[in-house]
């Protein structure tokens, strides 16, 4: 059994943060646990509170994981402030965690802010030079390189910059362009368009979330990075063609698309 590891914040509505990470990992067969590094009130309609953890109680979560139940591959989703961030890398540095998929939460779909602003900066100089690839959407790296990105040009100008902030590998996700749905992966030689159908939904709450879970799932499984990517990139595209049409807002993918759900 291969295990890995989320980092992020618990989404109350389970279309997000540490429920989706967990569902994700499950229906790829990987053994799932979590650090939880905030807790938020939110459903399909936006984000009604957020409660952050302690810095000590982060460690401490990840502390228990790192010493009896060391992951094959580890996922960082929300983490809200400069102290979390801080904790979480040095968490990381302790134990000497590899395998890092960074995805920086910045705001969610319905606008509310999850990463403070100020904490910017620490995300880059902290998270990011530890990570073995970085998997912001368009405007999660306009935020990082300071510029707005409308373009597969700007996507593969804003990869080279993060790349500059110390990550291995970096993923661009293009998904607010128009046409297909193409991702720009590089490794700082080469560059990879990832692309896949458009579907047209407005379900696709967790998006984020579950894409880089699903990263993390298939290094867990032995993949190596860009095959991982390919297939977390049909994974997503599966569940957000199969995603569910419930609640009143941005209703969640379906993280178990691929799994026949056996009827009582």
């Amino acid at each position: 059994m291969k295990l890995a590891l989320t980092i992020a914040g618990s989404d109350s509505g389970g279309g997000a943060g540490i429920q989706a990470d967990l569902k994700t990992f499950s229906a790829h067969g990987v053994y799932g646990m979590s650090v939880i590094t905030s807790i938020t009130a939110q459903n399909t309609m936006g984000v009604l509170g957020i409660e952050d953890i302690s810095p000590d109680m982060v460690y401490l979560q990840m502390k228990t994981i790192f010493e009896d139940l060391y992951p094959d591959a580890v996922k960082i989703g929300m983490v809200s402030n400069e102290d979390i961030i801080k904790m979480v890398a040095k968490g990381l540095k302790d134990y000497n965690v590899k395998n890092i998929v960074l995805d920086p939460v910045m705001i969610s779909k319905s606008g509310s802010y999850l990463l403070k602003p100020e904490a910017v900066e620490a995300l880059k100089e902290e998270l990011i030079p530890l990570s073995l690839v970085v998997t912001p959407n368009l405007m999660e790296a306009g935020e990082l390189i300071g510029r707005e990105i409308k373009s597969v040009y700007d996507m593969k100008e804003a990869a080279k910059r993060i790349l500059d902030f110390g990550a291995k590998t970096v993923v661009v996700k293009g998904g607010h362009l128009t046409g297909d749905a193409l991702d720009v992966f590089f490794d700082g030689k080469e560059f990879y368009e990832i692309t896949s159908e458009r579907i047209d939904t407005k379900n696709t709450h967790g998006t984020g979330c579950t894409f880089s879970s699903a990263i993390a799932a298939n290094i867990a499984l032995g993949y190596d990075l860009v095959e991982s990517i390919k297939r977390a990139k049909s994974y997503i595209t599966g569940a957000i063609k199969h995603s569910l049409a419930i609640g009143h807002g941005v209703g969640p993918t379906n993280h178990f698309w691929n799994i026949e759900i056996r009827k009582v």
